[in-house]
């Protein structure tokens, strides 16, 4: 599987609880934080969920 970097843009404050548990599940959790996972069905819909708030690219 090919791997993709996920970085944390934007702060989970005043977001629903759902997201941040979306953001914590990721591995993120404060602005700038960055982490490397494989790019699988379930991490592109945990993505797709907080898509407004993290940017994505190819590792």
């Amino acid at each position: 599987m090919a791997q993709i970097k996920i970085t944390q843009t934007r702060s989970q404050i005043r977001r629903p609880g759902d997201q941040k548990k979306t953001l914590t599940a990721l591995g993120l959790g404060r602005i700038g934080k960055t982490n490397t996972v494989e790019e699988t069905d379930q991490i592109k819909g945990m993505v797709a969920k907080v898509r407004h708030l993290v940017t994505v690219e190819a590792a």
